[in-house]
């Protein structure tokens, strides 16, 4: 049965933006200021702690990790969500929304949460805020999966207003509190944003939602844009493992355990998705999203000393994890527990985030001093201050809790928020109008319609499939 909806967002969309953007405004000029390596003091500050070169600057060492992750945020999150027929502008488009605000409010609540100077109550921003900001927002895009195509822009931007929230909260707990590492957010970003997007998902159960099912499928180009993303992601995701890793052995092990499990999980990816076939075929599916697994799952352990083959091995075993949840979990989800995932977050965000925080606690609790060294174990593992008597396997009994923390602030603020996306004043679409770019954005091209029929001058027939409506006309009025 068809539901009548209003999707006209003239007013809300509009206010919401204007209001929030002023809002940001506001905060930034009340308490965002430059840190004293991008301050005009960094002179001084040079002198007085003898620094000789503009080099030690920490610009000169973050930043090529910074337009990495940047553009994995925009391009790679964006374009591997363009899978579908008809959704692209909504796939790249909002998700340049939601990131661009995101980023924003993450500077505050991170910085509220992490850098607060007690003294002067202002939070003071570098390079690597910019870079834990886009860590924050992975999150709440990652949930955007889960709801691609059935939710307005002013859903989104409500969604993504509390994942934030949210995020740094658990952040802050995980990270501050607990004291757990989790350099490529495994857990924080993974995890989180993976049950976040499904709880959501859950609560806007649409029971008719298969009159759109003509429109939930992609095409051939589509698939093949999708496939940038993945590709962007796939490059970029050492640099993401990495970015706000400590400067030397740490990043440098980080990358290079990530690089190899990015590896490994593309052959096991490739391999299931032929077995999953009578004819040995590969679906695209499989090849966009679970041959990035690898690169979730060892988020975590990324600055461990996992080993090389250690990586392979986690890599090996994520590549089938994921792949079999496309083709076995993912269906039980919608039939039996009523969660629609859009992108199938569950399986490349979800899965592989709790197989990361998993490997982290495994790989923590089995670290040793004669693999480490004394020194390796206190600076991998930050055991310092307040820290500086737990033993690894406390640790990795504190990264196991991270792991929970992560899927219960996940669950419960993923249900919560969309108890409150639920009502009817967001103008969301109706079932049938879902995954419909139509439906928000002015679409310039004519449609393009299956269209089968015979035309039969002089006793010939001729055939016309996937024209448009003008490509019909020109070609009826040549034989009419």
């Amino acid at each position: 049965m068809s539901s009548i909806k209003n999707t006209n967002i003239r007013l809300t969309l509009p206010v919401v933006c204007f209001v929030w953007q002023i809002a940001m405004i506001i905060l930034f000029g009340v308490f965002i200021r430059y840190d004293e390596e991008s301050d005009t003091h960094w002179v001084e500050t040079k002198a007085h702690e003898n620094i000789t070169s503009d080099i030690e600057n920490d610009f000169y060492f973050r930043y090529p990790s910074f337009q990495d992750v940047h553009v994995m945020i925009f391009v790679g999150f964006g374009f591997l969500m363009t899978f579908l027929k008809r959704y692209s502008f909504g796939a790249v488009g909002f998700n340049f929304l939601i990131a661009s605000f995101g980023l924003q409010w993450a500077l505050l609540m991170q910085g509220w949460f992490h850098s607060l100077d007690p003294h002067t109550g202002k939070i003071y921003i570098g390079v690597e805020s910019l870079i834990n900001a886009d860590f924050c927002v992975a999150g709440c895009l990652i949930a955007y999966g889960a709801v691609l195509g059935k939710v307005s822009p002013v859903q989104l931007l409500v969604m993504t207003l509390f994942g934030i929230t949210l995020f740094a909260v658990e952040e802050y707990i995980i990270l501050n509190l607990l004291h757990a590492r989790d350099a490529g957010g495994s857990m924080v970003i993974h995890t989180f944003g993976g049950y976040y997007g499904l709880a959501i998902t859950w609560v806007l159960y649409r029971p008719n939602l298969h009159q759109s099912k003509r429109m939930q499928g992609s095409v051939y180009h589509s698939d093949a844009f999708a496939m940038i993303g993945t590709l962007f992601l796939w490059m970029f995701w050492p640099s993401f493992n990495s970015a706000i890793t400590d400067h030397g052995d740490g990043q440098h092990r980080a990358a290079i355990n990530t690089y190899l499990c990015l590896a490994s999980t593309v052959l096991t990816t490739v391999a299931i998705s032929s077995l999953s076939q009578k004819t040995g075929k590969l679906d695209m599916v499989h090849i966009q999203n679970s041959t990035l697994a690898g690169g979730v799952a060892l988020g975590t352990a990324a600055e461990f000393m996992i080993s090389p083959y250690g990586a392979l091995i986690v890599g090996f075993f994520c590549g089938i994890i994921s792949t079999m949840g496309y083709i076995f979990i993912s269906p039980f989800l919608e039939k039996t527990l009523k969660i629609q995932d859009t992108c199938g977050i569950h399986n490349l965000h979800a899965m592989p985030g709790v197989i990361g925080g998993i490997v982290g606690a495994i790989t923590a609790a089995a670290a040793s001093e004669s693999v480490y060294g004394k020194q390796g174990l206190i600076n991998t593992f930050d055991f310092t201050g307040d820290f500086k008597d737990r033993s690894v396997l406390t640790q990795g009994g504190y990264q196991a809790a991270g792991m929970c923390v992560s899927i219960v602030f996940g669950v419960v603020g993923g249900a919560i928020v969309g108890s409150i996306l639920k009502l009817p004043i967001w103008g969301d679409p109706a079932d049938e109008n879902c995954f419909d770019d139509e439906v928000y954005w002015e679409v310039r091209e004519p449609a393009t319609h299956h269209l089968l029929f015979t035309i039969q001058p002089l006793g010939g027939a001729i055939v016309f499939d996937l024209v448009s409506r003008d490509e019909l006309q020109s070609t009826f009025e040549r034989y009419i």
